[in-house]
């Protein structure tokens, strides 16, 4: 669905021309990050009374959310000290677990990825792609700063 002139919002997903941002997400319900995601882009252009955008989304989707439940949350990410083959291994499987096309597993590379231990799981980042295993959700996107907005809002899936 076409929500503005360059956002379109589809399923499991957004792509928006104006800031050539593509976010999809497989597994977990992943759709209030990605509200949280659009409203943090087009607040600045559209003030914080009224978001079409993110209002537009918001019925595609068919979610109750208000702006002013979106709040950015800081995560602690600690790296393990050492990245073992079972580490590895657990990644590759959390992967084999969420239903996305093959094509999409196809393009995550976990061996040259940064894996973090939190206290609910893994988190699996990539130069395109974020996994995390507690929410059991896959996310890929096109540009690497969409992990910052991913991890602000990452609290939101499956609420």
């Amino acid at each position: 669905m076409q929500c503005e002139e360059h956002l379109e919002v589809f399923e499991n997903g957004f792509e928006d021309g104006k800031f050539n941002l593509r976010i999809e997400y497989y597994g977990g319900d992943a759709r209030k990050v990605l509200l949280s995601i659009i409203y943090e882009l087009y607040q600045p252009i559209y003030g914080s009374e009224y978001v079409y955008p993110f209002e537009c989304a918001k019925e595609f989707w068919g979610i109750f959310m208000e702006p002013g439940e979106i709040a950015p949350e800081e995560i602690r990410l600690s790296k393990p000290k050492f990245v073992n083959q079972a580490l590895i291994n657990r990644a590759k499987s959390l992967l084999e677990e969420i239903e996305a096309p093959e094509d999409i597993k196809d393009l995550i590379d976990i061996t040259s990825s940064e894996i973090y231990k939190l206290k609910d799981g893994l988190l699996i980042v990539g130069k395109n792609f974020l996994l995390d295993e507690a929410r059991k959700t896959l996310f890929v996107f096109n540009k690497p700063q969409a992990r910052e907005l991913i991890l602000k809002y990452i609290k939101y899936i499956g609420r």
